[in-house]
């Protein structure tokens, strides 16, 4: 294999190292795909492709590139020039991806991010697929169905707003959105409000509300935290989400389940299925992502 597994494309000009190949190896060569972010080096993007890869006979090579402040058009276009076939964007880089962008989904556009992009006759196209695997994981993994439930999603950030449309058109009855600063609650609920029923409401105005599927789409978890929303917002029928996800359950998980919720799940089956939802995107193949997610959870 020419070139480097792993590589990192800043604002100054870089070197680009690879192995001399025999002029006369005419063999079809992979398929080339890169993951972009910063941080990088925990990304399981590689290894959910090259499985999906194997299930559909097709014959690629998938990488990491450590992106750097300013440098990720570069690192793009230096990709898809050098024959690459499409590029996943993690953070910080997803709404520079947006703008890089000559042709957008219209769910991309909403969203105002995109976290997969490839070439089309010399433009650069993008999509985001965050919702598609949030909305596959939650209905055909954990087998809850979204239509006339009421919800609530913790967090307006990015990783909330990239979800919202998909969770919108799967057709719940009620979708409330609450985080910190409330204005932003506000704004993210009036961004969507023309594709279904969703409103904002404060954090303190929770108390004594029920719902059937609680969203934890803010990064807490991750630092151990909670998110301060009251414990009786669970029942009997509450199905939990926490959009992070780790080898245990998270804390989240844990605390919903402590008080009330039947069934948790986290994000890795999300991170899964937007994956097969991108792959479908670059090869019209559609994946099996069951086998994936098990395989994954061993070594999470």
């Amino acid at each position: 294999m020419g070139g480097v597994e792993y590589s990192t494309i800043g604002t100054q000009d870089f070197i680009a190292i690879t192995l001399m190949n025999d002029p006369f190896d005419f063999k079809p060569k992979p398929l080339q795909f890169t993951a972009i972010g910063n941080p990088i080096g925990h990304s399981l993007s590689p290894e959910i492709h090259h499985q999906f890869a194997r299930q559909a006979g097709i014959d690629l090579e998938y990488t990491k590139t450590l992106g750097e402040a300013g440098g990720f058009n570069q690192a793009v276009q230096h990709f898809m020039a050098s024959g690459g076939k499409g590029v996943n964007v993690t953070v910080p880089f997803k709404l520079e991806a947006f703008e890089l962008c000559d042709q957008l989904s219209e769910r991309a556009r909403v969203a105002g991010a995109v976290n997969t992009l490839w070439s089309n006759a010399g433009e650069i196209c993008g999509d985001v697929t965050d919702g598609i695997g949030l909305v596959r994981d939650i209905e055909h993994n954990q087998g809850v169905s979204i239509k006339a439930k009421r919800m609530l999603v913790i967090g307006a950030g990015g990783a909330v707003r990239g979800v919202l449309q998909p969770i919108l058109e799967a057709g719940p009855r009620e979708v409330v959105i609450c985080n910190r600063t409330q204005g932003k609650a506000i704004d993210l609920a009036a961004l969507f409000e023309t594709y279904g029923p969703i409103h904002a409401m404060a954090m303190n105005a929770l108390q004594g509300e029920k719902f059937d599927i609680v969203i934890n789409g803010t990064a807490a978890s991750l630092g151990n935290e909670l998110p301060a929303v009251p414990a009786k917002l669970f029942h009997e029928t509450s199905f939990v989400y926490d959009m992070m996800y780790a080898r245990q359950p998270t804390i989240f998980m844990k605390w919903a389940l402590d008080n009330g919720a039947y069934k948790a799940a986290d994000g890795l089956g999300m991170l899964v299925e937007q994956a097969a939802a991108g792959f479908e995107i670059w090869h019209g193949v559609k994946v099996q992502t069951a086998p994936v997610i098990a395989a994954l959870r061993q070594g999470v």
